[in-house]
């Protein structure tokens, strides 16, 4: 691993000093100190964000939850209110990698880095979330801009993201089982505006599905999902598996989902 130094900022606006400055920002390093032993980056300097009180906790605020950046996943997961009012948001982090990087991932940096294959943009697009940045709030919809492309610009830190309280929502997902990412993943959220459909891991970022989210906001059964067309030209295809199995996926996990949210 490269040499740098290390900084344990005290405060938000410490910390955005020291990255302002070239520090870069360290929240759970799943990916980042991976990235460093494989020699594919060489920062200067960490900036630890694990103190920083403005990006813990987990609050209800009116009919949506707001969690902060550096809640790690098993916070998430096991949160009673959040597995009370979004069941579907706590499954997930359940499901996410193994115990160890449940005790060391961050939801704000997992939604930062925006693998294509991660769980958690799934559930934040899918449920119409808001990211809330230092600078600003980002409507899930304007966020995810593609292969790890987010709308983040340089300088720029998630504090907290704000769920909405769906109606129902649920997620599914078939794991590459060395990794646990998704092979394909899919995340169904009904609300009183219709129904949102995400799906991580069969391209090259999440993205919704129109024609499934019609037939679901028109029938929210499993057997609505049969006959919506899945087009296999933009999915993935890898050793794994192939574009046209991942999106006989897609249907299979989102039938799957929905069969939770309404259980």
């Amino acid at each position: 691993m490269y040499t740098f130094t290390y900084e344990r900022p005290a405060s938000l606006q410490q910390a955005l000093a020291l990255i302002e400055a070239g520090g870069q920002a360290l929240g759970g390093g799943q990916t980042l100190l991976a990235s460093m032993k494989q020699r594919l980056h060489n920062p200067e300097q960490l900036v630890d964000l694990s103190q920083l009180p403005e990006l813990q906790g987990i609050r209800q605020q009116g009919q949506a939850w707001v969690v902060g950046a550096f809640c790690r996943h098993q916070d998430v997961a096991s949160h009673a209110g959040l597995k009370a009012a979004l069941p579907g948001l706590a499954h997930l982090a359940e499901g996410i990698g193994d115990r160890q990087v449940r005790a060391m991932g961050t939801l704000g940096g997992s939604v930062a880095n925006n693998d294509p294959a991660a769980c958690y943009p799934s559930a934040v697009l899918a449920l119409g979330a808001t990211v809330h940045t230092n600078q600003r709030q980002i409507a899930a919809d304007d966020f995810f801009q593609g292969l790890y492309t987010t709308a983040l610009e340089a300088g720029e830190l998630i504090t907290a993201i704000e769920f909405p309280v769906a109606q129902r929502a649920a997620y599914a997902k078939f794991k590459q089982p060395a990794s646990r990412f998704a092979l394909v993943g899919v995340f169904v959220a009904q609300t009183a505006a219709g129904v949102r459909v995400a799906i991580t891991g069969a391209g090259n970022g999440v993205f919704r599905h129109a024609g499934l989210e019609a037939a679901l906001t028109k029938s929210f059964t499993p057997e609505a999902v049969e006959h919506v067309a899945i087009d296999a030209e933009e999915l993935n295809s890898d050793l794994h598996a192939s574009a046209d199995y991942r999106a006989h996926l897609i249907k299979v996990q989102t039938q799957r989902a929905v069969q939770q949210a309404l259980a």
